[in-house]
């Protein structure tokens, strides 16, 4: 397949005003294929007798083409693209009609059967270059256009999109005529939805999801809803912009790849932010953060789109950091960037430290393969960081005043980071340009490390080496003991300083504890003094504030990965500290550090049971913490830890037997699937268990957890078939193509697992030509041998990096992993 460059979309652009689509869809023609039908009315620009160029589609059969009423010959498609030759200056008329293919893997228009009812939905993912996967276009983001919708479905169907959708009798559902957007925001998702609707503001808002999901959606649709009309206001307050579409529809759709997606009017969420199961509260709080980024995106995106892929960051940081910032401000979720700091800002962290890194805003995106790879924790979380400090350097007022002169700016159309900057600009008299230059344009993470000098009258002052080249505005805590005799510790004084420094800073008495950029304000890796080191490892859990502890446990996790801190001395801390913990994001994220990477990668094999004994008691101090019923939440996230740490199954074993915790909670479907997986892994059940269980549970999820389950088996042929449904068979949708990976690889089966680290250099970049990009990423993810962890794994890994022929999707996942395994290796070296 052709991918789009840069410099051809630019060509195009120059060349062509596109100003609209009409698409008729018919879904009724069976489970592999649909019908699309698509006029574009488009116009040459310029004053030349005749140009060439092309238009997007892939299709599973072009019956016919015609430019202004003149037939094309279906023939000169080659691999995605149609060519449109001789072109004269003006108006003209493209109409194709072409028979498509329907998607498992998450790509163009998704299929879902619901095995819990039979039910059948269709939903587009048309994100980058996946329109063509459903009707023609000039299918890049600059060229926006008006678009009207047809769609014909089966009877009991109803049909969302863009703008409102209505009936119009025999299946047909036609859509209310779009503003000018970009192609690959047009959404469509059709099947028998149960929805909720209501109304805010005289906008329509609906919520929906599948029938078999009804009751779950509706025991949180006021919840959603609440969100929604919150964060509505709240922009509308900061924007002057008014929300620029018809109608508010929210989808939560089956085997979504994407966490969301902002199609305007109709954002798409995968379905699992459908509560079945328990959930804690923090991951509400996801939900509704999801809820606040995707609807940024509105004016972040939608309204004003990028030119062009270099700018993912325009839409992504934005729409980050609003979230997080606007939850905190309008909702009853007023302690978010706690969750930030230590689930998504590490996740910028650790992509900022491989080889793959890159700036978030780069200046040369070459094409749309290339562009797709940037979607990482840089250009959403480092990202999101960069516009918190920004908006502690500029402050908020003038931060605002330029956005809002963005959008009056670039309204429905497109714009640069030279744009926005240029917007900024004009709202400040500090030097944004200066500012964009070292935040957006560079790469890597920046260390401040404090230094204390002690006068003779036992007074100090603060210098702070500064490894890197950002400018940073940071508040400093200066923490003392409550009592002596005590662990806590109470605030001092919080100071604003700048680094780089110009003179030390007087600090008085010597403080037990210095934390540098207290309050996460900036994005930078913090180091502590000797004797504040020695409080944290003795005092770490009596910090008043939560988001100050989630900085101390990132520099924790930073020496840790740096080599500078034994992973052991980690464990330890974790097994002081954590227990007294109450902030839900910091324990969960606590014990995903330590679990997920210092247990099962950063130890030696021999290491792995202490650790999980010292994980397992962690656990259990938590449960015996949380008995009086009043901290739900964290016995939840306390249970589930201990199940996979579990190195013996006669507890959990007992618990799935019993149907519930001594007391409590209840087993629900998450929590029995997730024992049951476990107990795979350790050989403590077999095929007939988790049939049973699939009976039990024979939802999507249940299928996701007998594949989990299935592959986890220590048993050989458990292991082929498993291997041969990733990699030979092309039969698993993406979500059990994830669920068969995440159960194949297990720390505790390296020898029943060693002959398939080296069939995987072979399999997957086979895989991954066959299946496309969507697949790849999961297979060098979930399928990535990743506790083979050896030398020898990562010079074959970087052997097939050089001379295996790999889609950047692919080899961008295999560049990472084998970062971090060189990674686990050092740390197990040191």
């Amino acid at each position: 397949m052709s991918v789009l460059t840069r410099d051809e979309a630019q060509t195009r652009a120059r060349l062509l005003d596109v100003q609209h689509y009409e698409i008729g869809l018919d879904l009724t023609h069976g489970d592999e294929t649909f019908d699309s039908r698509t006029v574009i009315r488009f116009t040459v620009r310029g004053d030349h007798e005749a140009t060439d160029t092309f238009v997007e589609l892939k299709p599973a059969e072009l019956r016919s083409a015609t430019l202004d009423g003149e037939p094309l010959d279906p023939e000169t498609l080659e691999e995605n693209r149609l060519p449109l030759k001789g072109l004269a200056t003006g108006e003209h008329e493209l109409r194709i009609d072409a028979t498509m293919r329907y998607s498992r893997t998450g790509e163009g228009m998704h299929r879902f059967t619901d095995p819990t009812d039979g039910e059948t939905y269709v939903y587009t993912q048309l994100f980058m270059e996946d329109v063509q996967r459903v009707f023609a276009a000039f299918d890049q983001p600059d060229l926006k256009a008006v678009f009207d919708l047809t769609v014909t479905a089966p009877d009991g169907w109803s049909v969302l999109a863009n703008g409102i959708t209505t009936h119009q009798g025999d299946g047909t559902w036609h859509a209310a005529t779009t503003p000018p957007i970009s192609t690959y925001l047009v959404a469509v998702a059709a099947g028998p939805w149960h929805s909720v609707r209501t109304e805010h503001r005289g906008l329509p808002f609906g919520i929906h999801c599948r029938r078999s999901l009804a009751p779950h959606l509706d025991a949180d649709a006021e919840e959603i809803f609440e969100i929604t009309r919150q964060c509505y206001d709240r922009y509308h307050e900061k924007f002057e912009e008014p929300y620029p579409f018809d109608s508010y529809d929210q989808a939560f759709v089956p085997e979504f790849n994407a966490g969301a997606m902002e199609n305007p009017g109709l954002v798409t969420f995968r379905d699992e932010f459908v509560y079945r199961s328990a959930v804690t509260d923090t991951e509400r709080q996801t939900r509704a953060m999801v809820i606040a980024h995707e609807m940024a995106h509105m004016w972040f995106g939608d309204l004003v789109t990028l030119r062009w892929w270099d700018d993912i960051w325009l839409n992504e940081s934005f729409a980050e950091y609003m979230g997080y910032q606007t939850l905190t401000e309008a909702t009853r979720f007023t302690d978010t960037w706690t969750d930030f700091a230590v689930a998504r800002k590490t996740w910028g962290y650790d992509a900022d430290q491989r080889p793959s890194t890159h700036p978030v805003a780069p200046e040369a995106v070459d094409d749309t393969a290339s562009a797709l790879l940037n979607f990482d924790g840089i250009s959403y979380a480092k990202g999101a960081s960069a516009l918190r400090q920004l908006v502690a350097w500029l402050g908020e007022k003038d931060f605002l005043a330029g956005i809002n002169t963005h959008f009056t700016r670039h309204r429905f159309g497109n714009a640069t980071l030279a744009d926005f900057i240029d917007s900024l600009a004009g709202a400040t008299e500090r030097d944004v340009h200066a500012w964009a230059d070292t935040w957006l344009r560079t790469t890597g993470v920046d260390t401040l490390t404090p230094h204390l000098t002690q006068a003779a009258d036992g007074t100090c002052t603060l210098t702070v080496e500064h490894d890197g080249s950002r400018p940073h505005r940071i508040a400093v805590g200066l923490y003392d003991h409550h009592l002596p005799d005590n662990g806590d510790l109470t605030l001092r004084e919080r100071l604003d300083l700048d680094i780089p420094q110009t003179t030390p800073h007087p600090l008085g008495k010597r403080p037990a504890l210095l934390v540098l950029n207290d309050q996460d304000l900036t994005y930078a890796k913090v180091r502590f003094d000797p004797d504040s080191f020695e409080t944290v490892r003795h005092a770490l859990s009596g910090l008043p504030d939560p988001l100050t502890r989630a900085v101390v446990w990132n520099a924790l996790r930073d020496v840790v990965r740096d080599g500078r801190l034994p992973a052991t001395a980690y464990l330890e801390t974790v097994r002081t500290h954590l227990p007294h913990e109450t902030d839900l994001a910091l324990v969960e994220g606590v014990l995903a550090f330590a679990s997920t990477h210092v247990a099962d990668r950063y130890l030696a094999p021999d290491q792995r049971p202490a650790a999980l004994s010292t994980l397992t008691a962690v656990c259990r101090d938590l449960i015996r913490r949380t008995e009086d019923g009043t901290h739900p939440g964290l016995r939840l996230i306390a249970v589930r830890r201990l199940i996979d740490a579990a190195a013996h199954p006669d507890t959990i074993a007992a618990w799935f037997a019993d149907g519930t915790i001594p007391g409590g909670p209840e087993l629900d479907p998450e929590l029995r699937w997730r024992i049951l997986g476990r107990l795979a892994v350790l050989g403590a059940v077999d095929e007939t268990a988790i049939a049973e269980e699939l009976d039990r549970d024979p939802s999507a999820t249940g299928q996701e957890g007998a594949a989990r389950c299935r592959a986890a088996l220590p048993d050989p042929e458990a292991k082929r078939r498993a291997w041969e449904a990733m990699f030979t068979t092309d039969d698993l949708s993406n979500y059990l193509f994830t669920a068969t990976a995440q159960g194949f690889w297990q720390p505790e089966q390296a020898e029943l697992t060693e002959e398939y680290v080296d069939r995987f250099w072979t399999d997957a970049p086979a895989l991954a030509a066959r299946r496309g990009p969507a697949i790849a990423a999961e297979a060098g993810r979930w399928a990535f041998p990743r506790y083979a962890v050896h030398a020898d794994t990562v010079r074959r890994g970087e052997q097939c990096l050089r001379e295996a022929d790999l889609i950047p999707a692919l080899h961008r996942r295999l560049v990472d992993e084998l970062d971090d395994m060189a990674r686990a290796l050092r740390i197990r070296e040191a």
